[in-house]
C-alpha cells in the first residue's frame, strides 16, 4: 500500500513538471536551464526518496511479516492448545462412557458370541472327528489304490500270457470248452445228469464231436459247439498298431465268425440228435460277439439263415436258464406223480387196516350183546332164587350179592362209506356218533 502511494507521488511530480515545461516553452534559456538543472536534481532527490521509501517499505514488509508470522504461530499456538484441550476433554469423556458401558457390551457380546462359541467347538470336534476319519480313509484309500495297482500289473500280464496262450489253436479250445462248462454250472445244470461232454456221432461216413449236448425235459436235447477263431480278435488287441489295422483286423474276425457258422450249419447236427432245427455257436466272451457284430451287424441274421444261433455267455446263461427250469417243472411233475401213487397206496392200505378195525368193532359188539344176555339170564334165573335166602335169614353175614349192571354202551362205528364199501360182509354203521348220544335205558331188575 505505501509503496503504491509512493509511486503515485512520483508520477503526479513528473507530470506536473511536464506540464509546467509545456506551459512555459517561451521561457528564456537560462530559466530553462536553471529548471533543467533543478529539475536534474528533484530527480536525484526523488530517486534517494524513492530508494529511502523502497529500503523502508522492505524493512516495513519484513518487520510486518515477522510479526503476522509470531502472531500466526501465537494465534496457531493457542488454537492448538485449546483444540487438544477440548479433544482431551471429550476423548476422555468418551473414554468414561465407553469404560462405563464396556462390562455391559462385553457381557452381551459373551451372550451372543456364546452360541457361536459352543457351535464352533462341535464344529472343531467334529473336524477333528472327521479328520482322523479322513486320514484313515486317505490310508485305507492309498492302500486300496496300491492294491489295484498290484492287481492291475498283476491282471496286465496275465492278460497278456492269456492272449499269448490263446495264440494255439489247441489251449484256445481247452480254454472254450472250460468257460462253456462254467456258464452250464452258473444256470444250473450238471454234468451227467442235463448234459454230456464230447458225444460223439457215427453215421454215413460221419464222425462228429460236438463239445455239448445239453438234455431237455422230454428227451429232446441242444447241441453246442465252442470251437471259434480268436486270431484275428487277438490281432486287433495288440499294442502299438493304428486304428485302421485295429478295424482290418475286428473285420477279419467278423469274417472268421461268419465263416464259422456256414461250416457248423453244413455239419447239421438236428439230423443226428433229437434237436430242434439249430445248434447254438458259443463265443466264450462279450466282447468276442459284440466286436464281430459291430463290424458286421448281419451275422446274427445270417446265422438263423443257416440255423445257428450265436451266443455269448449271458445270452447262453438266459437260454440254459429256461431248460434248467424245464428240468425243475418235469423233477415237479415226477415228484406229484410219486406223491399221487404214494397217495393211492396208503389210501388202499388204509381201507384194509378200517376194514381190520370194523371186524374188531363187530366182534366186540358180539362180545358185548352175549355179556348182556349173560347178565340178564344170571339176574332172572340165579340171583332172583339166591335171594330168597335173605328173606328166611338163612345167611348170616353181611354178604350181599353183587348188582351185575349190563353194557350200555357199544363199539364206535366206522363212519367212512369208502371203507364201509370195500368190506362186502360189513353191517351198516350207525350214523349217530357217540358224543351227545342218549344212552339206553337199563334194564330192569327183577326183585324176588
Amino acid at each position: 500500500m505505501l509503496t503504491e502511494l509512493m509511486f503515485f507521488g512520483c508520477g503526479a511530480a513528473l507530470g506536473a513538471a511536464v506540464l509546467w515545461l509545456v506551459f512555459r516553452k517561451r521561457l528564456s534559456g537560462e530559466e530553462a536551464a536553471v529548471l533543467r538543472t533543478k529539475l536534474e536534481l528533484a530527480e536525484e532527490h526523488h530517486e534517494k526518496l524513492a530508494e529511502e521509501k523502497q529500503k523502508f517499505v522492505e524493512q516495513m514488509q519484513e518487520k510486518m511479516g515477522d510479526s503476522f508470522k509470531a502472531m500466526s504461530q501465537e494465534a496457531l499456538n493457542a488454537n492448538r492448545e485449546t483444540f487438544l484441550a477440548l479433544a482431551k476433554e471429550k476423548l476422555k469423556q468418551s473414554q468414561d462412557d465407553a469404560l462405563h458401558d464396556l462390562d455391559k457390551r462385553h457381557k452381551a457380546i459373551q451372550e451372543l458370541v456364546k452360541p457361536v462359541s459352543d457351535s464352533l467347538e462341535k464344529m472343531d470336534q467334529k473336524i477333528g472327528v472327521l479328520e482322523k476319519e479322513r486320514q484313515n480313509a486317505y490310508g485305507e484309500l492309498k492302500q486300496y489304490l496300491s492294491s489295484m495297482k498290484l492287481d492291475q500289473e498283476k491282471l496286465r500280464g496275465e492278460t497278456a500270457s492269456l492272449v499269448q496262450a490263446l495264440r494255439s489253436p489247441s489251449q484256445r479250445g481247452q480254454w472254450g470248452e472250460l468257460q462253456l462248462k462254467r456258464t452250464l454250472e452258473m444256470a444250473g445244470l450238471v454234468k451227467g445228469v442235463h448234459y454230456e461232454e464230447q458225444v460223439t456221432v457215427k453215421g454215413e461216413g460221419l464222425h462228429q464231436r460236438p463239445d455239448v449236448v445239453v438234455k431237455m425235459p422230454g428227451g429232446q436235447s441242444i447241441v453246442i459247439d465252442a470251437k471259434v477263431p480268436l486270431d484275428a480278435y487277438l490281432d486287433s488287441l495288440k499294442d502299438g498298431i493304428s486304428e485302421e489295422e485295429r478295424m482290418r483286423a475286428l473285420d477279419r474276425h467278423a469274417a472268421h465268425v461268419r465263416a464259422r457258422i456256414k461250416e457248423l450249419s453244413s455239419k447239421a447236427y438236428w439230423e443226428q440228435f433229437d434237436t430242434p432245427e439249430f445248434v447254438v455257436m458259443f463265443l466264450p466272451g462279450e466282447s468276442y460277439f459284440s466286436a464281430a457284430l459291430e463290424r458286421d451287424p448281419s451275422l446274427l441274421e445270417a446265422g438263423i439263415d443257416h440255423r445257428v444261433l450265436p451266443a455269448s455267455p449271458t445270452t447262453l446263461i438266459s437260454l440254459l436258464k429256461a431248460v434248467s427250469y424245464g428240468w425243475r417243472q418235469e423233477k415237479l411233475a415226477q415228484n406229484a406223480q410219486e406223491i399221487s401213487m404214494l397217495g393211492k397206496d396208503l389210501y388202499k392200505r388204509l381201507a384194509v387196516f378200517g376194514g381190520h378195525m370194523h371186524k374188531v368193532g363187530k366182534g366186540i359188539a358180539g362180545a358185548m350183546s352175549s355179556y348182556n344176555q349173560a347178565v340178564g339170564s344170571l339176574e332172572r334165573n340165579v340171583f332172583s332164587a339166591a335171594r330168597k335166602f335173605d328173606a328166611l335169614e338163612v345167611t348170616t353175614d353181611q354178604t350181599q350179592l353183587p348188582d351185575l349192571d349190563p353194557l350200555d354202551q357199544s363199539p364206535r362205528p366206522l363212519l367212512s362209506e369208502d371203507i364201509k364199501t370195500t368190506l362186502p360182509d360189513a353191517a351198516p354203521a350207525d350214523d349217530t356218533e357217540d358224543d351227545g348220544a342218549e344212552e339206553p335205558p337199563k334194564k330192569a331188575r327183577k326183585k324176588a
